[in-house]
């Protein structure tokens, strides 16, 4: 059978998808999403309260590599972070590309978004000398996006901002903007592989399959304990007492039952290691509880919050 280039460059390409952009050839990458993205869609990025960590990581990301995601793949036309320009131009330019590109351009927020007192915690830009809120502006434009991605727990679930006793209100953006995809990147911070890897899913295939929190099954599909290198010491019994110990975590505060991520196959910094692999229990950032739900991190999980053995299950 004979495959056509288009039909070449879209399987090289589902196959990145697959395995998170970063185990395929990077040029073979690149040209496939250039193809699929032939008309550069617009993103435009707000921040709420945050701490910027989530954009960072994205800048992070190296196969492909940023310049070629920003320069090749999409147009990131607005962005506090990455954009040299500021002020009114800018704010400007991000509200003429909702209205001109509406229903066609994808909005990425980081941050959740403070409701108490109409959002005053938050401002983003100003408007004929008046403060425009975070929770104004994406009241604004989050429904004239063709989707939003919710960019790291505090846009997800609340995060850390919306944390007790939470005195700004924070709350999600699904909290916020109704009857619009929204596809939730949670983490603190998201892996760029699973920012970039859903961005080229959706410009290549569509949205990608959520589960019930709205997170691509590619990336969340299964727990952190479920592929973790300690998984053999849980089943055994073997149970870390101190840090260095070989063994299971759970007991020194390993939350890797309760947070949903391939981490342990993916690894962080391109793919050099990650926070058990480096003998820290997993705190469970992949979780849409935490924190509070993860707290506190060096603390055991109660008995009947562990998973089952393999021995135990009928």
């Amino acid at each position: 059978m004979e495959l056509t280039r288009r039909e070449f460059l879209k399987l090289c390409s589902a196959s990145a998808v697959g395995a998170g952009l970063a185990q395929v050839a990077n040029p073979r990458l690149v040209a496939a999403l250039e193809e699929a993205a032939a008309t550069r869609p617009p993103v435009i990025w707000l921040q709420g309260a945050n701490c910027t960590g989530c954009a960072v990581s994205l800048l992070n990301t190296a196969h492909p590599a940023i310049a070629e995601v920003l320069l090749k793949i999409i147009s990131l036309e607005y962005c506090p972070t990455v954009m040299a320009a500021s002020g009114e131009l800018a704010f400007t330019h991000m509200e003429m590309v909702a209205e001109k590109a509406k229903g066609k351009f994808f909005l990425a927020v980081e941050g959740a978004i403070p409701t108490k007192d109409n959002g005053v915690y938050c401002t983003i830009g100003e408007r004929g000398g008046k403060e425009i809120t975070m929770l104004e502006m994406l009241n604004e434009i989050g429904p004239k996006a063709a989707a939003i991605l919710a960019i790291g727990d505090c846009a997800s679930f609340g995060g850390i901002p919306a944390g007790k006793p939470n005195p700004t209100g924070c709350k999600p953006v699904s909290e916020i903007v109704k009857g619009v995809p929204i596809i939730s990147l949670q983490g603190c911070p998201p892996h760029p592989d699973w920012i970039v890897g859903t961005i080229a899913h959706v410009l290549m295939f569509g949205l990608p399959a959520l589960d019930d929190k709205g997170r691509p099954k590619l990336f969340y599909g299964e727990t952190v304990h479920q592929n973790c290198p300690n998984y053999s010491y849980f089943q055994e019994g073997k149970m870390a007492k101190k840090f260095g110990d070989k063994g299971c975590l759970i007991e020194l505060g390993c939350k890797g039952p309760m947070a949903s991520s391939d981490c342990p196959l993916r690894k962080w910094n391109s793919g050099v290691n990650w926070c058990v692999g480096v003998g820290s229990p997993c705190i469970g950032c992949s979780s849409d509880s935490f924190p509070d739900g993860m707290a506190p991190f060096y603390t055991a999980l109660p008995k009947d919050k562990w998973p089952k053995k393999d021995s135990e299950i009928v």
